[in-house]
């Protein structure tokens, strides 16, 4: 896990070869309680 970036509070980290979550290539996206995955190639949510 790598974390991209961090501003306002809002935390961005890039997956890759990750066998736990997801099986694809992804960035996970963190505010607060909040959190979303976005597919890298795709751009869609997972």
């Amino acid at each position: 896990m790598l974390v991209v970036s961090m501003f306002y509070e809002i935390i961005i980290r890039l997956y890759f070869y990750d066998k736990g979550k997801h099986s694809v290539a992804h960035i996970d996206t963190e505010y607060g309680k909040f959190e979303a995955s976005f597919e890298i190639e795709t751009r869609e949510a997972l």
